[in-house]
């Protein structure tokens, strides 16, 4: 059994498929959605934020290789997403179509970019220590888990100030890796409940049809429906992404082949850690 699965946000840009013809047609239908054309390194549409033009470019990536591998014949039986990786899945299901799932991106991006107009927030990974002494570090500075990855591998989200601070504590209790990145809002923590009305109201436009693959989303391992899906596009930027567990339920579930369908493979680093765990 074949899994597709699809990645968040790209930490960087890339243009590894710029010189393809069906590359540059996605890019096409990005600008006429967005504005945003993933092509011109990422320095079209000024009025949009760094965080979002990398979300967009992670989903052009991703539609990209769905058709690749489509025109190759390796379809999947099951998908599986990761975080903004959610709208591309959307759309290799069959639940939206590729220009409804770039728009989504986008409006979703810039709802949450404008919580970053009033604070300075950040993700922190944290690498080598469990969930337990982790999550105690970031209660004690007031930030939360946002991604568990692995056993020993998490992204925290928060003020940027907290995270610097639970950081050097994680170092201090035993990390051996640690690191900062900017962001526009703590994606994936309960601080996106202040623009959740915001958030419901732009996935009320959009019309999700039964997915004809599939999806299994990260938070508890369901499989996706045309009922559910508004209310987890909105619920999963409010609660962690459970990476490891869903990538357990997978393998449960009879996969045995998983394919990462984005601009990078973190998705595939971290199921070889899982698996070296078990």
């Amino acid at each position: 059994m074949i899994c597709w699965m699809y990645p968040g946000q790209p930490i960087a840009f890339t243009d590894t498929y710029s010189n393809d013809p069906e590359f540059q047609k996605i890019a096409q239908l990005c600008q006429d959605t967005t504005g945003f054309n993933p092509m011109e390194s990422g320095t079209s549409v000024s009025s949009l934020t760094q965080s979002v033009r990398l979300q967009l470019h992670g989903v052009c990536s991703s539609l990209y290789r769905s058709g690749q591998l489509m025109s190759q014949g390796c379809g999947p039986d099951l998908i599986a997403e990761h975080s903004m990786g959610i709208y591309a899945a959307l759309a290799a299901s069959g639940s939206i179509d590729s220009g409804a799932a770039l728009a989504l991106t986008c409006r979703i991006g810039v709802a949450m970019a404008g919580m970053g107009l009033h604070r300075d927030y950040a993700l922190g990974c944290v690498i080598g220590l469990t969930s337990g002494p982790l999550a105690a570090i970031a209660a004690n500075n007031g930030i939360y888990i946002a991604n568990h990855n692995t056993s020993r591998h998490f992204l925290l989200a928060g003020e940027r100030e907290k995270v610097d601070t639970a950081l050097a504590e994680a170092t201090a209790s035993g990390a051996f890796s640690v690191s900062i990145f900017p962001c526009d809002a703590p994606l994936h923590t309960p601080l996106i409940e202040a623009i959740a009305g915001e958030l419901r109201r732009i996935v009320a436009e959009y019309r999700f049809s039964e997915p004809r693959i599939p999806l299994v989303e990260h938070i508890g391992q369901t499989t996706l429906t045309a009922a559910t899906i508004p209310a987890f596009l909105v619920d999963e930027l409010c609660r962690p992404v459970y990476w490891e567990t869903t990538y357990r339920t997978l393998r449960s579930r009879g996969v045995t082949r998983f394919q990462e369908v984005g601009a990078s493979s973190a998705l595939a680093k971290f199921n070889r850690w899982i698996d070296s765990e078990t």
